[in-house]
């Protein structure tokens, strides 16, 4: 099985998104940031990072009208 390296930042933005998602949070960019303890603007990087590398996805709000903005979701790591 192939190991995917990730940087001290991606470890960060990855345990703060599973943790938002097991609280039953919505992880929203600020709430992930907030969680990693960093800026709103450094999380971004390292969330298109972990979703080229399959970790992450994109979800958009389900329902017309009321798009608070992309949610991250994690993938579970085998």
């Amino acid at each position: 099985m192939q190991q995917v390296r990730l940087s001290e930042a991606e470890v960060r933005v990855y345990e703060a998104v599973s943790a938002l998602e097991a609280r039953g949070q919505v992880p929203y960019p600020d709430l992930i940031a907030q969680e990693a303890g960093i800026t709103e603007e450094e999380v971004h990087a390292p969330l298109h990072l972990l979703t080229e590398k399959d970790l992450l996805h994109r979800e958009d709000s389900p329902m017309a009208g009321l798009d608070f903005g992309p949610r991250w979701c994690a993938r579970q790591m085998a």
